[in-house]
């Protein structure tokens, strides 16, 4: 997969932007506060409809205007796909693929397959349980359309089912508390469903991110990945229904998926809670490196990898095993300077220098 070129309007800012990549590495360098980020943030939103930085579409629109418009050409397999998306301030996006409007934004996920990279995600692992479960949600809602589906209506249902704790606790109406049985079929349904899958990613995971931490530490230490649920799917209905007081006091729901988390163990110590710095970080980039090639088994095909200024926040060991890590797969690169790239005679097939909004093709 290849990203070939992007086109921004009024987003964030950028007034116009029209640039193309190469197949290979891509840099993108300038001083901070320049617009790096904002490149690659719209890829990534291109991807999986939404910002990695939490974003609402109306703050990305360049301020003064009441719409951005994203256009993104990508070649998978030679097959071309144009994507445009038409971010608005007061209303729901637009996007069309190939020219053709989809009527849900998640028909988007799968056209474009990215492996975004931050010094932000170097914390996954001494970060709470919620920045684990996104990254499995994030991949694997771009690679299982089955998967996207029991997650969208996992979570509609989990939010019709705490505004309906709510309007028990305020209004004590036993017509009410009767049709929680209701949500709870549907919420155990769908939440088996995801608990199954998940447990299938991690297992995936694992076949892979043994070999790739092993090269990273030397081979001093062996990681394992174990995926830890709130509730096992054969009993998340019965849980339900035995935290149903619980649950009616909190005023939200206490038992399923939406609560679950991923351990990291060295020699079964939790290095979430025990383990060093290092090893923290050496475990969030096996993890990155072993999401690309897990998305290359399952599509058959590279996906693109956006690294945000991630560089500097590694050593030159790490440094190396990353870009090791890029043959055959198209790389965007955020940075301040082309230090890294010179001195480890990183082969580059396009830079562009990006100041104040603009992007200028610099050198190869």
């Amino acid at each position: 997969m290849v990203v070939e070129s992007l086109n921004l309007e009024h987003y964030r800012n950028y007034q116009e932007l029209s640039v193309e990549f190469s197949d290979g590495t891509n840099i993108l360098y300038g001083d901070n506060a320049q617009g790096k980020t904002n490149i690659l943030e719209a890829l990534y939103v291109c991807s999986t409809t939404k910002s990695h930085r939490g974003s609402r579409d109306k703050e990305i629109i360049q301020f003064g205007e009441e719409e951005a418009h994203i256009k993104l050409i990508v070649r998978k397999k030679d097959v071309p796909y144009r994507v445009d998306m038409h971010l608005k301030k007061n209303r729901t996006k637009g996007i069309a693929i190939n020219g053709l409007p989809i009527k849900r934004a998640s028909e988007l996920f799968g056209i474009v397959n990215v492996v975004f990279f931050s010094p932000e995600d170097l914390s996954i692992i001494k970060n709470g349980p919620s920045e684990r479960r996104k990254f499995i949600d994030i991949e694997l809602c771009q690679l299982d359309k089955f998967y996207l589906h029991n997650i969208v209506n996992y979570n509609k249902i989990i939010n019709q089912r705490n505004k309906l704790l709510k309007d028990i606790s305020y209004h004590f109406d036993k017509t009410l508390y009767d049709t929680l049985d209701v949500w709870d079929i549907q919420l155990a349904d769908y939440g088996n469903k995801i608990i199954k899958r998940r447990e299938e990613f991690i297992h995936q995971i694992n076949e892979i991110i043994y070999e790739i931490h092993k090269n990273l530490s030397g081979g001093r230490e062996s990681i394992g990945l174990r995926y830890e649920p709130n509730a096992k799917a054969v009993d998340i209905y019965n849980e339900l229904i035995n935290n149903r007081d619980r649950d009616m006091k909190l005023k939200s729901t206490s038992v399923g998926p939406h609560r679950d988390d991923i351990g990291f163990y060295i020699k079964d110590i939790d290095i979430r809670k025990y383990g060093s710095q290092g090893q923290q970080r050496t475990a969030a980039l096996s993890l990155k490196l072993s999401e690309i090639e897990l998305v290359k088994k399952i599509i058959h095909d590279s996906p693109v990898l956006l690294l945000d200024d991630v560089m500097s926040e590694l050593d030159s060991n790490r440094q190396n095993q990353l870009l090791n890590s890029l043959d055959g797969v198209q790389t965007i690169v955020t940075c301040t300077g082309l230090d890294e790239f010179v001195e480890n005679r990183i082969s580059v097939n396009r830079i562009y220098r990006i100041i104040n909004g603009t992007a200028n093709l610099y050198h190869v």
